[in-house]
């Protein structure tokens, strides 16, 4: 059975016999986008209890500039940021302000804003409103710190702009994900099933690894960003994120994170169904029979409800945050990555292109082979969205896995009151979906979800990246990869050394994107493909190079309509609609400004309230000290930090770890809203080989009293030492 994802062994025979091997422009660079990190909702598991308290690890965006040496104007910009997912109005003002710094050299076309999609960083940036409920609206300061990053990210890799060459290759990956819809994915024709038993299964274990040579890499591999679980309310990066930590950290030891040279890129792939809790989903239900038990298979159900159902970590039992599996996640994609890094890989060779359009989705027509018209549907969600997944569950009374006509006749009654009924045309377009929220009709104050998504692939030498609206599964990514392969080689854009990856959730977020048959078992992931069964992608033979069959499905028959554009030299431009409407100037936020800060009487800001202790340290010891603390949303702190921890050389104080190191933690806590006082707590947690000597730990923050202009103010603690 040949394999249409080439092996590195594959992949290198056909490229190595090219004549020449390309060299292309490159640029690569990071900044800093955390937004808010106290009194703001986070962003992923759409919980209105996580408001995050703190920092873990600071978020960042990291971006990656490919052009041809000879036309420089022929170049792609693929970001991958630490955050949820891409959105529109994010992308928009990127957009706006890279035309004004560099006119027409990047845009739309040529720019790709994809995400780790990680579940612990801030809330409250995209553009529709049902993702903005749980943080009270739009939140301005997070989506200000999104953008103002990633552009500082494309202009740091524009002035680093030199030639060099790429190179290619794939891995497997064991550890590193399971599926947590396997019952869904079963639903997959058996014969399809059976071609994927030697690569993964029921999900992928491939990560597929672009090099920069010494100066950075860009990889993809599907896992998602839940390792760090729903009780936790320290902003942080994830597995993805820590994974970028962990590695330009071993390449640089001594440079403060987000300083590197080296730039290592994490990417999602098709990571719709994949779940980094690769111990599986057991109840956690103290008292009852069931307790410790697997959760029941097709609902995700705990004695009839899905509360209690939890995916586990690897190191589950070493904390009840997911901090020790997340490293362990990380560190798996770490391994591979070098790995990867150390070999010889093939060669890219061949020409920079790329390729977008708008899709209004909400009634996009396409025609099956058979002659029949199909469209997609204006959003919808279904009843087991609200029924969460293993790695966050829901509440209520909703599960997965449930497609049935008749549901809770309350919530049939409550539902009509938070979105339009839906009309028999939107019931029947969407079954078997039976419908939750009407979003696609939502439009008060203004619409709910996305219509219009962005379609983009970038073609880099033989690589092709299709850049997705949306989550894709295990199967779905399969099979859009498999068509848009087959289509290149088809139209003779690229020869059999094809490479193709699936990356997203990019640009726009139209959630997910599952099989046909997939849809058909609505568990989370089929009730969360908000445009209908055909926005799901459809079963089709394997493809045979020489005899493409058509598309069947939305996707598909979109973005292999596209292929023809990423030619050496295309016929014309694609036809697109019109991009979305802007949304901002309509937002509505609900979240309180900063009123006051105030000192406690007799005391001042970044006084010490509890010192360090005053004996020697070790490694796995923790160093902790309270301060007098103002709130953080004062100053973000951008490029900066909010704490640090100095080492005395000579007599010389040189900051050692900031809020970006993992082993540090920065807390605030509100005292009295009243009287405007809080306090800030700093902790480090000494890593094994860590320098002997003298340390201390300093606080840095930002005041805004009552009337006048916000001041920025210092505290430092006792020396310690260790040992």
């Amino acid at each position: 059975m040949t394999r249409l994802l080439p092996s590195f062994l594959a992949l290198s025979t056909v490229v190595l016999n090219a004549v020449a091997q390309s060299q292309y422009l490159l640029g690569l660079g990071i900044a800093d986008i955390t937004g808010p990190v106290v009194e703001t909702n986070m962003m992923g598991y759409a919980s209105l209890a996580q408001t995050d308290s703190g920092l873990h690890q600071r978020q960042r965006a990291r971006a990656f500039i490919i052009g041809e040496t000879a036309t420089t104007a022929n170049r792609v910009v693929f970001v991958n940021a630490d955050i949820a997912m891409g959105d529109t109005g994010v992308r928009r003002a990127i957009l706006a302000a890279l035309a004004t710094k560099y006119g027409d050299l990047y845009t739309a076309q040529n720019v790709a804003i994809s995400s780790t999609h990680q579940h612990s960083g801030v809330g409250g940036y995209l553009e529709n409103l049902l993702p903005q409920i749980t943080s009270l609206g739009f939140v301005k300061q997070t989506y200000d710190a999104i953008v103002t990053g990633v552009v500082l990210a494309i202009d740091r890799a524009h002035a680093s702009l030199q030639p060099g060459s790429l190179t290619l290759g794939n891995t497997t990956v064991t550890g590193g994900n399971i599926n947590r819809s396997p019952t869904a994915y079963l639903a997959n024709p058996a014969a399809e099933r059976a071609m994927y038993e030697s690569e993964g299964g029921d999900q992928d274990k491939f990560m597929s690894l672009l090099s920069f040579g010494t100066r950075g890499f860009l990889s993809w591999f599907p896992v998602h960003g839940t390792s760090i679980y729903e009780n936790n309310t320290l902003v942080s990066t994830d597995n993805k994120g820590m994974a970028a930590y962990l590695y330009e950290a071993s390449v640089e030891p001594n440079a403060m994170p987000g300083n590197q040279t080296f730039v290592a890129g994490f990417a999602q792939a098709n990571v719709g169904d994949t779940s980094p809790n690769i111990l599986g989903a057991f109840c956690e239900s103290p008292g009852q029979p069931y307790d410790g038990q697997p959760c029941q298979a097709n609902t995700s159900t705990c004695g009839g409800t899905v509360e209690d159902c939890h995916g586990r970590g690897p190191g589950f039992r070493l904390d009840s945050f997911g901090f020790h599996s997340n490293e362990m996640i990380a560190q798996v994609q770490v391994d591979a990555a070098k790995s990867l890094m150390s070999k010889s890989l093939a060669p890219v060779t061949g020409t920079v292109r790329s390729v977008h359009i708008n899709l209004n989705m909400a009634n996009h027509s396409f025609v099956l082979p058979n002659g029949t018209t199909v469209n997609t549907c204006p959003a919808a969600m279904g009843f087991s969205f609200a029924g969460g997944t293993t790695d966050g569950p829901g509440s209520f009374d909703f599960v997965q896995g449930d497609n049935s006509t008749s549901q809770n006749p309350l919530w049939d009654i409550v539902k009509s009151f938070i979105t339009p009924i839906p009309s028999a045309a939107q019931v029947a377009c969407q079954f078997p979906k039976p419908i939750l929220l009407n979003t696609g009709y939502a439009t008060l104050p203004y619409p709910w979800s996305p219509s219009t998504v962005d379609i983009q692939m970038f073609k880099v030498g033989n690589l092709v990246m299709i850049i997705v609206p949306g989550e894709l599964t295990t199967m779905a990514g399969r099979r859009l990869r498999n068509a848009v392969r087959a289509q290149l080689i088809s139209d003779g854009i690229i020869d059999n050394s094809a490479y193709v990856v699936v990356s997203g959730p990019a640009n726009t977020y139209g959630h997910y994107i599952t099989t046909r048959e997939e849809y058909a078992i609505q568990r989370y992931e089929g009730a969360s493909t908000i445009f209908g069964p055909c926005a799901s992608i459809f079963p089709r033979p394997r493809i045979l190079l020489n005899a493409l069959q058509s598309p069947l499905e939305a996707y598909i028959d979109k973005y292999t309509s596209l292929v023809p554009f990423l030619a050496d030299s295309p016929n014309g431009t694609p036809a697109t609609d019109a991009p979305p409407p802007e949304l901002q100037s309509s937002a509505i936020s609900l979240q309180t400004g900063v009123v006051f800060d105030a000192a406690p009487i007799g005391k001042k800001f970044g006084q010490v309230l509890i010192d360090v202790a005053n004996t020697a340290y070790k490694a796995g010891d923790t160093v902790f000290a309270q301060f007098v603390g103002a709130n953080p949303r004062n100053n973000l702190r951008l490029e900066g930090t909010f704490l640090n921890v100095d080492h005395l050389a000579g007599n010389v104080w040189t900051p050692v770890r900031s809020d970006s190191h993992p082993s540090t933690i920065y807390q605030w806590t509100r005292v009295s809203t009243i009287l405007g006082t809080s306090n800030v707590n700093i902790s480090w947690t000494i890593e094994p080989n860590t320098p002997a000597g003298t340390y201390r730990l300093r606080y840095f923050g930002d005041s805004k009293p009552l009337i006048g202009s916000i001041s920025a103010f210092t505290g430092t603690s006792s020396n310690f030492t260790v040992a």
